[in-house]
């Protein structure tokens, strides 16, 4: 028994100490790491409305003269349209049919051709964290000077 009082464990002042620092460090660290996950998540759904969705559609387009309609949508890239206009010449799929074609948010892209902004081609866009069609934080495949992609 003799080895217990020599033996000396952390007072409550000490065990106070830590738990203050580990407190301190973590409102310092998960702030930055919030807004990094934002930011990625805006950069996953650039890439797929200019690169990733646009390249198929572009394909699409060359196979058949003209994009997907508004009504098709996007999905015309993954399963031959029935609708009208008919592909004349479809060779797809031109995206992989386990693609998913939500945003990072959840929510699914938004297509419209021809388009708003876009006249003699067609719309893409994520409407963003807010999930509100012109909420600001869109991501878009246009250039204007309230919303677009960074």
């Amino acid at each position: 028994m003799r080895f217990l009082k020599n033996e000396r464990g952390l007072t409550l002042i000490e065990v106070m100490l830590v738990v203050i620092i580990l407190g301190v460090l973590v409102a310092l660290v998960v702030p930055q790491f919030s807004g990094r996950t934002e930011q990625a998540r805006r950069a996953a759904a650039s890439a797929d409305i200019r690169a990733n969705i646009a390249t198929a559609i572009e394909l699409y387009y060359l196979d058949n003269g003209v994009y997907p309609s508004t009504e098709q949508g996007i999905d015309a890239l993954i399963k031959k349209p029935e609708t009208s206009p008919e592909p004349i010449s479809w060779n797809g799929p031109y995206l992989k049919s386990n693609t998913k074609l939500k945003d990072p948010w959840g929510q699914a892209y938004v297509y419209v051709a021809p388009g708003e902004h876009n006249l003699d081609s067609y719309d893409l866009f994520s409407t963003g964290p807010d999930r509100e069609k012109g909420g600001g934080d869109d991501v878009t495949n246009w250039e204007s000077g309230e919303q677009h992609a960074q």
